[in-house]
């Protein structure tokens, strides 16, 4: 169905692709693995039209094919689906799914009824039922995905390739999903899925090719590879070492915090968001919050370091009222927090990686309002080597590095600051393998050292393994409160759907 053979692209100081090849064929769902930076995200903007590939061929139902714009790879049938929505939010959920191909009246103006109903049908194929006239902007995330998704398929696609498509799904989302992968398999629609989470890609993937450093490190039916070595390849590790790191790298056994809690939020509240809520954190502790999405944890971390006013409660930092509630006044005071949405609320595009870490820390930088661009450097350089962030340089683009490698620079502008607390909003979301078990050990590290870390995760396994303790949310209200024994992911699921009656949340 699509066949690219010899695709190299060069960005200045980085080969990103180098001769790769993959084959495509009908009705089969191919999984795309390797750790960030490996080529995936290049190899897949080759592929739609985004970037034009420096050698290299192209050929799509056996014809040869090149495609300019990804316009012209949508109209030739190549949908694709983003790990990041990119819809148009102002616009209502019909526009949006029908967009360029609205039905029209004889008169060739919209036919707005018929929009209307065939978006409702649409959606309903999909497990997901709303108002089709209200902004895309006023739905959850996982809904917004879902109807992107819907938007894909339902084009006359032949080849659909999906980027984290179940990054900000919940699992009845995930199973239609999976669903409709299955029926896409059955139609002959070829798919191609990049992903991170290994668990699904053996569910639903029938060939795997392998990325690492832009070249094809593997390519072969799943099935014939276990996850270790998937793993060594993609990290390109003996098996030995990946077993051994996984039993070191990420253990969940901290030393055991002692003194009084460098962070402690009491009483939060801010109605229909936020009841009550109160949990603190020592020096040398993970805390995690659990609960389903939209249970309030990230409202939570967002209240504790001000960027989202209360209606009451107090945060005390290192036994001191913070009486400035705000982002900068929670930052003066030694509480940063690594943001859900990296693009949207964390790097900042435009500038370069240097820029990007040394960006919170300008005013310790500079004396008398002169900015020292020798101690940028110094602490650029130090947080470049500790956290192995790969760039050409420290002044490419953040915008070019991979999702894993923007992760650490946001860490580093964070670490730059010597914050007695940070919080972490999915820090693992995203981010290959071997990046996130990077990240995880950087955690574990930080907490040795005596930071105390608030770790937010979907994932129950990291959760587990990361926390010394977890409190367990649900409709901005604590539940429950797990500490020693109780920290397993039976005792997690189990005080979860308790908490949730057993049911969906709203």
């Amino acid at each position: 169905m699509l066949e690219a053979t010899d695709i190299s692209k060069r960005f200045p100081g980085v080969q990103a692709l180098d001769r790769v090849s993959l084959s495509l064929r009908p009705g089969e769902v191919h999984a795309l693995v390797g750790e960030n930076g490996a080529g995936k995200s290049t190899l897949v903007k080759v592929l739609t039209g985004v970037h034009q590939p420096d050698g290299g061929r192209l050929r799509l139902g056996g014809e040869p094919a090149s495609f300019g714009t990804p316009l012209e790879a949508q109209r030739s049938g190549i949908s694709t689906i983003y790990q990041e929505v990119n819809l148009i939010p102002l616009m209502s959920v019909a526009r949006n799914l029908l967009l360029g191909h609205e039905p029209r009246s004889r008169l060739g103006t919209i036919d707005v009824p018929r929009m209307h109903a065939e978006a409702e049908r649409t959606l309903a194929g999909f497990g997901l039922r709303t108002d089709v006239r209200r902004p895309l902007r006023t739905l959850g995330v996982g809904a917004q995905q879902m109807v992107a998704l819907a938007r894909a398929v339902s084009a006359d696609a032949r080849v659909v390739i999906m980027d984290e498509p179940t990054s900000s799904l919940e699992p009845r989302e995930v199973a239609t999903l999976f669903e409709v992968v299955t029926a896409l398999r059955r139609r002959g629609i070829a798919t191609i899925y990049v992903s991170h989470r290994l668990e699904e890609l053996y569910r639903i993937c029938d060939r795997v090719t392998v990325l690492r450093d832009g070249r094809v490190a593997h390519t072969g039916p799943l099935a014939a590879l276990d996850r270790l070595r998937l793993i060594s390849l993609m990290l390109g590790r003996d098996l030995a070492e990946v077993r051994t790191e996984g039993v070191t790298r990420f253990s969940g056994e901290h030393d055991a915090a002692a003194g009084p809690p460098v962070l402690e939020a009491r009483g939060l509240s801010r109605r229909h968001v936020l009841s009550d809520v109160s949990v603190a954190v020592r020096p040398g502790e993970v805390v995690g919050l659990g609960g389903l999405l939209g249970a309030g944890r990230t409202e939570t971390a967002k209240a504790i370091v001000g960027a989202m006013p209360v209606d009451a409660g107090e945060v005390v930092v290192a036994g001191f009222p913070l009486r400035r509630r705000t982002t900068a006044g929670a930052i003066r005071a030694g509480v940063s927090m690594l943001p859900e949405d990296r693009k949207a609320e964390g790097i900042v595009a435009t500038l370069s990686v240097r820029e990007n870490i040394a960006l919170a820390a300008l005013p310790r930088l500079s004396r008398a309002g002169v900015v020292s661009d020798a101690r940028i450097d110094r602490v650029v350089d130090t947080f470049m080597r500790r956290l192995r962030i790969k760039a050409a340089s420290p002044h490419q683009r953040v915008s070019e590095l991979s999702g894993g490698n923007q992760q650490k620079v946001l860490l580093a502008r964070w670490l730059a600051m010597n914050p007695k607390a940070l919080l972490l909003d999915e820090p693992t979301r995203g981010i290959d393998v071997g990046a996130k078990a990077e990240v995880q050990t950087l955690i574990e590290e930080l907490a040795g050292e005596g930071l105390g870390v608030l770790l937010i995760s979907s994932d129950l396994e990291e959760l587990v393994e990361g926390s010394d303790r977890i409190v367990v949310l649900r409709d901005g209200a604590v539940v429950r409160e797990l500490s020693g024994a109780e920290v397993t992911e039976d005792h997690l699921m189990a005080a979860i759907a308790a908490a949730s009656g057993g049911g969906t949340h709203g």
